[in-house]
């Protein structure tokens, strides 16, 4: 699915007030899938994966013969969703991060969207929560008029989130990656050329060395064999877990 048929499904599940969860999924996502069985079941539940890495785009061209013109880029992504909340008059809700980004990520939003309308924002708590938690906090979005809900709590606690929570909210739930920091100002956005190439972890690895080099340095040469495994029909993943994955209930 390209950019635009995902902000049409967004659309009609928010003007039909039905849960629709989806993920903007980058390598290091697909990632957690493959080494997690859990989290595997909880990708493949989700309603629309994404691929928001050109090397998660080539590798559905790939494996799959899926020729989709670009990746689903995120921060597009989401602000393609609230220009179209704007002029639908859907108000979106935010959920994640720390409350001073949620603060900057408003303005902003405001700013380049004056007609939209901003239901609610909750900063994550950085932590499990209780059962009573996840339900307070998922009655509260419901009850703030929202129709769209943006998730920024990173790979993979947002879809975690995702998927925890749709049986809790009737609602169009989005994981869009590091959205909220581009948008909110807080961390740069890659040149359009290294986007392009797929050479945008550099960039990123060098703004966040000490968090992400992990990440890089060990998943991206994994997901390449990964996929190499695929094409040579040497590898297949499954499902994921035949049983119900643990509640995790992040917040």
């Amino acid at each position: 699915m390209d950019a635009d048929a995902a902000v049409e499904a967004v659309l009609r599940a928010a003007r039909g007030k039905r849960s629709l969860t989806v993920s903007c999924s980058a390598v290091h996502s697909i990632m957690e899938g493959a080494m997690d069985l859990e989290h595997r079941h909880r990708l493949n539940a989700l309603d629309l994966v994404l691929p928001d890495g050109q090397p998660v785009r080539w590798a559905l061209r790939w494996r799959h013969g899926i020729k989709l013109a670009n990746r689903v880029y995120g921060p597009d992504f989401m602000l393609a969703v609230c220009a179209r909340a704007e002029q639908e008059g859907i108000p979106i809700f935010l959920y994640g991060s720390r409350r001073e980004i949620l603060d900057e990520l408003a303005t902003n939003l405001t700013r380049r969207y004056p007609g939209l309308v901003i239901a609610g924002a909750k900063a994550s708590a950085f932590r499990r929560l209780t059962e009573i938690e996840q339900r307070e906090i998922a009655a509260s979005i419901s009850a703030s008029g929202a129709g769209i809900i943006l998730a920024g709590l990173g790979c993979p606690r947002q879809e975690i989130w995702a998927y925890e929570n749709a049986r809790l909210i009737s609602l169009p739930l989005l994981a869009v990656g590091a959205a909220f920091d581009f948008h909110a100002g807080v961390l740069p956005q890659a040149p359009s050329w290294m986007q392009r190439s797929g050479t945008e972890w550099l960039f990123r690895l060098g703004q966040e060395p000490r968090r992400l080099w992990k990440r890089y340095l060990f998943l991206n040469p994994l997901y390449l064999l990964l996929v190499a495994g695929e094409l040579l029909r040497i590898v297949h993943l499954g499902s994921g877990s035949q049983s119900h994955p643990r509640s995790v209930r992040v917040g």
